[in-house]
C-alpha cells in the first residue's frame, strides 16, 4: 500500500466507525456484532495510522518506505499516549 491507498483507508475506517458510534449515541439498540465490528475497525484504525507514520519515517530517514510493515494489534494496541 502506499501512502494515498492507506489515507483512503483511514478515511472509510473513520467514516464506519463514526457511523457505529453516531447509532450508539442516538439510543439506537447496538448489536454484539456492532460492539465487534467497533473494535475491528479501531484496531484497524490503528495499525493504518501506525503504518503511515512507519512509511513517512522510513522516507524522512532515506530508506524504502515500502518496507513498513502492518503492525499486529497487540503491538499498535500497546503503545503508551
Amino acid at each position: 500500500m502506499d501512502d494515498a491507498e492507506v489515507i483512503r483507508r483511514i478515511n472509510e475506517l473513520a467514516e464506519e466507525e463514526h457511523r457505529l458510534e453516531q447509532a450508539a449515541s442516538h439510543g439506537q439498540p447496538v448489536s454484539d456484532e456492532d460492539h465487534a465490528r467497533l473494535r475491528q475497525v479501531e484496531v484497524a484504525l490503528d495499525q493504518c495510522w501506525d503504518l503511515l507514520r512507519q512509511r513517512r519515517a522510513r522516507r524522512a530517514s532515506g530508506q524504502d518506505p515500502d518496507e513498513a510493515e502492518v503492525r499486529s494489534e497487540g503491538v499498535v494496541e500497546g503503545y503508551q499516549q
